[in-house]
């Protein structure tokens, strides 16, 4: 990845999450970085989207109408309804599990699918979809984290597949899956401990460094915020 195609000012943005840590700094770094002023923010606390809902989403994107050259969706969740991340499968509970499957994998699957028809069709469109290397079967060497963990295996698995698809309808467009590193906001705030994080300004200008390398033949995969790739 060590190309560079920076995005020019006349494209246009659109964030899913916009609310979050990550997703409010994105627009800002984009504006500071390409001149894009076209940016289009949702979320649930400003627009009532529900991700697990595809009669929600529906009715939010109802409105959207042309083309979008740069998607992010930065939805998640580590803690649900007051429960964090299991240290063993002990604590695990169908609840939880679900929960996590609900907001982390469906929600995304959701998104990817109404989403995708927004890429331009005959350019570089980029989706990404903030996700976490905890995810990675590959890369665990801990345990724990039994729900969280799972569904952003599971949510892998939709990116990779989606891509493949997309790829198909629209030939310049990439989707990948995207580890922001460790980043100081409501989500990890009692889980960074002696961890290297960073804040979400500075994870959202790493990101667009990310998205400045990319190129078609990367659709597919997982890459960090340093534009490394991670294994599944």
């Amino acid at each position: 990845m060590n190309e560079n195609h920076a995005l020019n000012p006349t494209c246009r943005a659109l964030i899913i999450g916009a609310s979050g840590g990550i997703g409010s700094a994105l627009p800002e770094a984009i504006n500071t970085a390409y001149g894009i002023t076209d940016i289009v923010k949702i979320s649930r606390s400003d627009d009532g989207l529900d991700i697990t809902n595809e009669d929600s989403i529906k009715n939010t994107f109802k409105n959207l109408d042309g083309e979008f050259e740069l998607i992010f969706v930065t939805t998640g969740a580590l803690e649900i309804n007051g429960v964090g991340p299991e240290k063993t499968i002990l604590q695990m509970t169908p609840e939880n599990l679900r929960a996590h499957f609900e907001i982390n994998t469906l929600g995304p699957a959701l998104l990817i699918k109404h989403l995708h028809k927004l890429l331009p069709k005959n350019r570089r469109g980029i989706l990404i979809v903030l996700t976490a290397r905890v995810g990675s079967i590959g890369d665990n060497n801990l345990g724990g984290w039994i729900s969280y963990r799972t569904s952003k295996a599971a949510v892998h698995q939709i990116i990779r597949t989606s891509a493949l698809e997309i790829k198909n309808k629209y030939k310049e467009s990439i989707c990948i899956a995207l580890h922001p590193g460790t980043v100081k906001t409501s989500l990890t705030l009692k889980y960074v401990g002696k961890h290297p994080s960073v804040s979400p300004d500075q994870a959202a200008k790493n990101i667009l460094n990310v998205v400045n390398s990319l190129s078609p033949k990367d659709t597919g995969n997982f890459f960090d915020w340093t534009g490394n790739k991670v294994e599944w």
